[in-house]
């Protein structure tokens, strides 16, 4: 059985155990491959391991020992799934490997703002305070504030529960408008004015492409905060630029962007209050750890004729 993963570097697999992995056949592991490469590098391949590399049907119709696709990331838009079906292949996914870690990145970005230890980093300046401490911006305190979550799947569970362990208050806006068993369920108006701070998990779709938009920025209160590790293009990007640098929110922060990797002109980039980091969230040892034992026990389940996990059945 030949293994090919077409784009491995993200994902760092010189931390990881990928022993169980090469039990089932010879894995040859890529960096990144670009599109005209594809079908060269794979064209032996039974299994195709792919995390962004696209396969289309142009893609697909050229691999004729292929048997069988892995994505190794829960979103599969980067595979032609009806094409894949029409040739008996399936296409499996990964689900909730990196909800902890992504839930753990949202609070990493709000108690940057709330307690600035970046910004206090400077033991210089405290050596030359004349008082036992020195504060430079406003410190503030999570417990009594209200996170509002757009989208509360697996992962907008998560960061509730870390929202009431530091004593906050919860509210949900979700697609279908049904009420959490747990949480307040408001429309998206009500969520945005009455939250301190928002964040967004809700999945990309035509109809919300672009919903935090100039209109909707400005109903958030100017002290709210906005948090974005979900997908880029809900936001719009021009419309958060300026609202950060006229100071209609007070800060943002993003881990992800419309277009990635950015280009050095994205709007975003150097606007006032904005912490990014380069799609990280998902990114732990630990969620690398579970990807692959995921990904390794969907090819057995596969391979057991108990396949798990397709996505294009």
């Amino acid at each position: 059985m030949n293994i090919v993963f077409l784009d491995a570097f993200t994902s760092t697999p010189a931390e990881l155990d990928l022993s169980e992995l090469e039990e089932i056949g010879t894995l040859k592991m890529y960096d990144r491959t670009p599109y005209d490469q594809i079908v060269e590098r794979a064209k032996d391949a039974d299994i195709v391991l792919t995390n962004k590399a696209v396969l289309d049907e142009k893609i697909i119709s050229q691999l004729s020992k292929l048997k069988y696709i892995g994505v190794t990331a829960t979103g599969y838009n980067v595979v032609d799934l009806d094409a894949a079906a029409k040739r008996g292949i399936p296409v499996t996914n990964a689900k909730n490997y990196s909800s902890m870690s992504v839930a753990q990145h949202v609070f990493a970005m709000l108690l940057s703002f709330t307690n600035r230890i970046a910004e206090h980093n400077n033991p210089d300046k405290w050596v030359a305070s004349p008082d036992f401490c020195y504060y430079d911006f406003t410190l503030t305190e999570l417990a009594g504030k209200t996170l509002g979550l757009v989208g509360i799947g697996d992962i907008g569970e998560k960061v509730a529960k870390v929202a009431e362990a530091f004593e906050m208050n919860v509210l949900v806006n979700r697609k279908s408008n049904k009420a959490h068993a747990k949480y307040k369920t408001v429309d998206l108006d009500e969520l945005l004015s009455q939250s301190d701070f928002v964040s967004l998990h809700c999945p990309l779709t035509e109809e919300n492409a672009g919903f935090i938009n100039k209109e909707n920025l400005a109903k958030m209160k100017k002290t709210a905060i906005l948090v974005n590790t979900g997908r880029g293009p809900l936001v719009n990007d021009d419309d958060l630029r300026k609202a950060l640098d006229e100071g209609v929110i007070a800060g943002a922060a993003i881990d992800v962007v419309s277009q990635e990797p950015p280009t050095a002109g994205n709007p975003l980039f150097g606007a006032k209050n904005l912490i990014v980091s380069p799609h990280v969230a998902w990114a732990t040892l630990e969620a690398r750890k579970k990807l692959f034992k995921i990904v390794t026990d969907n090819i057995k389940a596969w391979q057991a004729g108990e396949a798990v996990n397709v996505v294009n059945a």
